[in-house]
């Protein structure tokens, strides 16, 4: 969970709060034949290191 805070003049500063979630795509990479999910931080780490 990540926040952005909104500063108001007063004691009380709300925040808004989102979740934060990983960039996943679907990939053929790690079994042939069969689709699965990646997020796009490890599809960059296996293409370097082919």
């Amino acid at each position: 969970m990540g926040g952005t805070r909104v500063l108001l003049r007063g004691k009380h500063n709300p925040t808004n709060w989102t979740k934060k979630r990983a960039n996943l795509q679907w990939t053929n990479l790690l079994v042939p034949g069969k689709r699965s999910y990646v997020c796009i931080r490890c599809m960059k780490t296996l293409s370097k290191t082919k």
